[in-house]
């Protein structure tokens, strides 16, 4: 009796620390509960604004961080609020405050957020939430036909903002050459001076001479060398091109031999006023000779005769001649021009070449190039694109262009009739084709068949990928090797994914194109909605293009 009773306070006391360790441990795990959810109602018309809040118990000095971002399933997040924070005891209460809301109907799931405290993970619950359709009381709201279409005008955009830049610059181009290239400077004094005739130009040097005051300061070496450079500067101009660099005895002995060969109509007296001075200049230049300055006034008169004589012996220019000078200045013309053309071409040239490398640097070369050339699939992808429904159940999707509607006929087929509606943007030959369709396949009743069995048609995925790979082959496409997948949409809708590389047919042409190729197949009881995508392959931007189409992909569900 004794050992019975000893057994039995021990099986009391050993229940005693079962139910404590329990009761603590219960109590380890509500302490540990830190989180909470909720929402302020459960069921909202579309549209309308769920507030969902997440309640946070934490220590003063622990990190708390909330979820941020579009994490909360099929609802679309509008508004994250601040923290609401409020002390209690050692501890601070957190409240933070989502906006949430669903423009498609039906029944959600909030999905469970994680919510870290300091290094721990925590997790709300998740909450249902009930999207309800706008109920139209068509007793009292009247029906009216369809309206026509309106033509809405186009925004302007920011082109006219990029073109007004583009004329800007150019603009100031433009300014920049004609500024320092085409436009006609005033000449400078020297360049009055150039175009002179030759004698003009020497009596114009004479009276600059008496204006230097050379003699004045009995400076008479720099006096007489320009005295002589006036006179040997005309004769190399209009009688002997080599007057400059001969000397006086060479100049002499050269206007001695025209005048023997009638070549010139200059007197003895005239050649040798010319030596005479030639040689009193040497005599100042070389010997250090000191004529008096009257001397020195006298060289100056007599050397404005000669220019004198020397023009009037000089026989006047034939009409072939004066042809053939004209000629020469139309043809110092025409250098003059090309040489600014040639100047203008490569300073334009340099600045298109830098214009480019600069944008190449910073876009990347191959982009600029496509950018100038125009390619389509580029132009496809920049351009605003069209995000539309299509079908029903409506199948909403982003293309470059709207889809086209394509009429197709109701048919029968092994005692199913189908119904087709379809949408089409490009064709095979093309680089980038869309083709969406809406089947809707429906038994003929029979006497052994309820209504419900004939409406109810099955559908092999697996089949009619087969047959849209024959209807590819028959447009002329080759060599199709096909890959298999999954498809889940944004909005959670599952499909199969057929997909993979072709050989696209070549308008005109035998010759084939490297593609690829995308067929989303999905069911909706007995509709079947299928997606065609062909592309080139080898671009960069088609490969861009058909992942945002993929991605923009949704399907509603059908209307009950």
């Amino acid at each position: 009796m004794n050992n019975e009773l000893r057994i039995m306070n021990f099986e009391i006391k050993q229940s005693k620390v079962t139910i404590l360790f329990v009761f603590f441990a219960l109590l380890s795990l509500f302490s540990f509960s830190q989180v909470k959810s909720s929402i302020d109602v459960d069921s909202i018309k579309i549209g309308e604004q769920i507030t969902y809040k997440v309640e946070v118990e934490a220590d003063t000095s622990a990190l708390v961080i909330f979820p941020e971002g579009q994490t909360f399933g099929a609802l679309e997040m509008i508004e994250s609020y601040t923290i609401d924070t409020t002390r209690k005891d050692a501890k601070y209460n957190l409240v933070k405050k989502y906006g949430l809301t669903k423009f498609d109907s039906g029944v959600y799931s909030i999905p469970k957020q994680k919510i870290l405290i300091d290094a721990k993970e925590l997790y709300t619950d998740s909450l249902k939430v009930e999207v309800r359709e706008i109920v139209v009381d068509t007793t009292k709201q009247g029906l009216y036909d369809i309206k026509p279409i309106i033509e809405v005008n186009k925004s302007v955009g920011n082109w006219w903002k990029y073109l007004l830049i583009t004329l800007l610059a150019i603009a100031l181009v433009a300014f920049l050459l004609w500024w320092f290239i085409w436009r006609q400077k005033p000449l400078t004094e020297e360049e009055e001076i150039a175009l002179l005739p030759p004698y003009d130009r020497a009596k114009l040097a004479l009276q600059k001479l008496d204006e230097s005051g050379y003699l004045q300061n009995e400076n008479l070496k720099d006096y007489y060398s320009d005295l002589t450079f006036i006179i040997r500067k005309y004769l190399d101009e209009k009688v002997y091109d080599r007057a400059l660099e001969s000397t006086t005895d060479q100049l002499v002995s050269r206007l001695n031999l025209l005048k023997d060969g009638n070549q010139i109509e200059l007197s003895k007296e005239d050649i040798r006023n010319i030596e005479t001075i030639l040689k009193r200049a040497d005599l100042v230049k070389f010997a250090k000779g000191t004529p008096d300055i009257a001397l020195a006034e006298i060289d100056r008169n007599t050397i404005a005769l000669e220019i004198d004589h020397v023009k009037e012996a000089l026989p006047e220019p034939t009409e072939e001649e004066k042809l053939l000078d004209l000629q020469y200045k139309e043809e110092q013309e025409r250098k003059k021009k090309r040489k600014k053309i040639i100047l203008t071409a490569g300073i334009v040239g340099l600045l298109l070449i830098a214009t480019f490398a600069g944008f190449a640097y910073k876009y990347g070369f191959n982009y600029v190039k496509d950018t100038i050339t125009g390619k389509e699939s580029k132009q496809l992808l920049e351009r605003k694109w069209v995000t539309s429904e299509y079908g029903f159940p409506p199948v909403t999707i982003s293309t470059p262009e709207v889809l086209k509607r394509v009429v197709r006929p109701d048919s029968t087929t092994q005692n199913t009739k189908v119904k087709a509606s379809g949408f089409n943007y490009g064709g095979i030959d093309d680089i980038l084709s869309v083709t969406l369709s809406t089947v809707m396949l429906q038994k003929q009743v029979r006497e052994a068949q309820t209504q419900e069995q004939a409406d109810a048609p099955e559908i092999d995925l697996a089949e009619i990928g087969e047959a849209i790979v024959r209807s590819l082959e028959s447009k002329g496409v080759k060599d199709i090797v096909i890959l298999n997948d999954k498809f889940t949409t944004p909005n959670g809708a599952e499909g199969l994914r057929l997909y993979g590389t072709l050989s696209l047919p070549t308008a005109g042409s035998e010759s084939l194109r490297a593609g690829k190729f995308n067929v989303l197949l999905f069911t909706v009881e007995n509709i079947l909605q299928q997606i065609i995508i062909t592309s080139e392959d080898n671009d960069v931007y088609l490969e861009d293009l058909v992942k945002r189409i993929l991605d923009s992909i949704e399907l509603k569900p059908k209307a009950k």
